[in-house]
């Protein structure tokens, strides 16, 4: 499949994903539409175990196009903020692990896609931050939800309400980013992460990630059963007696994927 605003390479059962949207990668209409054109026919690919997100050139992406805001009325912006909510809701409940790598500035909707992603690398020289009060409106794709989730919600109001932008380092410390790296380093790293991820059964993989999700939409109790119900799914696969085996035999496993 062709795009005009993503670079797609699959390598290994890893799909590298890279936002080309000059000059700073701005998240417009029709690049959330190619997320999700893209993950529909990633999510088919059974060679595509794992995916790595990130931006080309010097920006993750610096957040939604502004020039797009000019021709909406108040209708067309709750619109625009759904369909962008769609998209990073499916990327947070997606059956692949997606890494994000966050290479340079990572913005507004940049930064609430990355948020949606399942783990999330950055480089020490990159910038995150939410900055929408500057133009007079508040984040839209997600970002009120789910900075407080990661970072507490006393830092979350301070970062959205003075539109503070922080380091690679300082999102490490409170939480935002799972690790940070060198930028020199930093796709070599996700891609060593990937890697690791890919060599697990596909079927632990998705049903894993399930497990997760239901704890953030799910109460305690019910996120238990959810994954007690799960983990019986997972006991049934081939892949389990495959596990179980290899382990029992001291050698490593060979997952089918099933």
């Amino acid at each position: 499949m062709s795009y005009h605003n993503l670079k797609v390479v699959i390598k290994n059962r890893v799909a590298l994903v890279a936002i080309d949207h000059p000059p700073a990668n701005a998240l417009n209409k029709s690049t959330l539409t190619e997320l999700e054109a893209m993950l529909d026919s990633l999510e088919q690919d059974q060679q595509v175990k794992v995916i790595v997100l990130s931006g080309e050139g010097r920006f993750f992406v610096a957040g939604a196009d502004i020039k797009e805001f000019t021709a909406l009325s108040g209708d067309d912006a709750e619109a625009m903020a759904v369909a962008g909510q769609r998209v990073f809701n499916r990327i947070e409940s997606y059956p692949k692990p997606i890494i994000a790598a966050i290479n340079g500035a990572c913005l507004g909707g940049g930064l609430e896609l990355a948020m949606a992603c399942h783990i999330r690398l950055a480089a020490a020289e990159a910038k995150l931050g939410l900055p929408e009060l500057n133009l007079g409106i508040i984040p839209g794709y997600g970002g009120t939800q789910r900075l407080p989730r990661l970072v507490g919600r006393g830092k979350a109001t301070q970062m959205i309400l003075t539109s503070e932008m922080i380091g690679g380092d300082e999102a490490h410390r409170i939480g935002l980013v799972d690790a940070v790296y060198p930028l020199d380093q930093l796709l070599a790293e996700a891609r060593q992460l990937a890697a690791a991820i890919a060599d697990k059964s596909s079927v632990a993989l998705r049903l894993a990630l399930a497990a997760i999700q239901a704890s953030t939409t799910e109460t305690f109790e019910q996120g238990l059963a959810r994954e007690a119900a799960l983990f019986n799914e997972a006991f049934c696969s081939e892949d389990r007696k495959e596990g179980v085996a290899a382990f029992l035999e001291k050698r490593k496993p060979q997952f089918n994927d099933r």
